[in-house]
């Protein structure tokens, strides 16, 4: 995560409606966060040798780089009116929508987009940019999707690994910016591991394993009050699939939290199985926090 002070907020837009929403609540995350907000636009066209400009003969205000240019207007015009006061700045850069957020990255302190854009399949629940920019952004990203719910608690997943424990800092930050409480879930399956080698019990106790994975769960929050001075923390260790566990969770969350790749989670791959379940079945907006490269 970008850490310096002058690291905006950057959106994504492409004029749909879910981006539109990404705008609204990217100005609303920046004034929390005193961030300046940066509306982007990914302008593919001319990557794929396609005029530009408007013919000689058409009429004044045609062609791509000027529809280009009013989408990015209304975007930083809609941050405005969200949040009076907010320093917005708007750019168009030539390339493919993801690879220019994910360029954007290092330099951010976050990114927005929404969960479709234009031209994306009627059958995919999440876009593949919103997809590939959690999986290869050097910042926190957030997806707009599902319902708003600003009364609501923060909830991170939690599993004891490395990603886990940065998606709780970034969660415990946002859940005091917001003035609400955080919300810590660890879903568990069976009794953990306890070395190479060894087998699960066939049989165990219910309630003996539910105090210890809740102890687990104590042990990876440690300190996260200290540092986060005003945080109320609530803990939750649920039986159950994490992805499942988490995505029932969100019904009653403004936001969920999620590191990027989980312990367990086949090193390969850049964004876990369960993050991707959560991107895909939250019902509320998401976060995706990645350790940086």
């Amino acid at each position: 995560m970008n850490s310096a002070n002058s690291a905006a907020v950057v959106v994504g837009v492409d004029g749909s409606e879910p981006s539109l929403r990404a705008v609204r609540l990217a100005a609303a995350e920046a004034t929390r966060r005193r961030r300046p907000l940066r509306v982007v636009h990914g302008f593919i066209w001319p990557l794929l040798h396609v005029p530009v400009s408007p013919a000689p003969d058409a009429p004044p205000g045609g062609g791509l780089r000027h529809q280009a240019e009013e989408l990015v207007a209304a975007a930083v015009r809609e941050a405005e009116a969200t949040a009076p006061g907010l320093a917005v700045s708007g750019e168009i850069i030539d390339g493919e929508a993801a690879a220019v957020l994910v360029g954007e990255s290092p330099a951010a302190a976050l990114i927005v987009l929404g969960d479709r854009g234009l031209g994306g399949f009627a059958s995919l629940v999440v876009g593949s940019v919103a997809v590939q920019v959690a999986a290869y952004a050097d910042c926190p990203v957030l997806v707009a999707r599902g319902a708003e719910r600003p009364d609501e608690p923060v909830l991170v997943g939690m599993d004891g690994s490395a990603a886990a424990k940065l998606a709780a800092e970034f969660a415990a930050e946002t859940a005091v910016a917001r003035g609400v409480p955080l919300v810590a879930v660890h879903a568990y399956r069976h009794p953990a591991s306890t070395g190479p080698g060894d087998m699960q019990p066939l049989v165990y106790d219910e309630a003996r394993l539910h105090d210890t994975e809740d102890e687990v769960l104590a042990g990876s929050l440690a300190g996260l009050t200290e540092r986060h001075p005003g945080l109320r923390l609530i803990r939750r260790a649920v039986h159950g699939r994490p992805g499942a566990v988490l995505a029932e969770a969100s019904g009653s969350a403004q936001l969920v939290v999620v590191g990027g790749q989980g312990r367990g989670e086949v090193s390969g791959l850049l964004l876990g199985s369960v993050s991707q379940s959560v991107l895909h079945h939250a019902q509320c907006p998401v976060v995706v926090v990645r350790a940086s490269r």
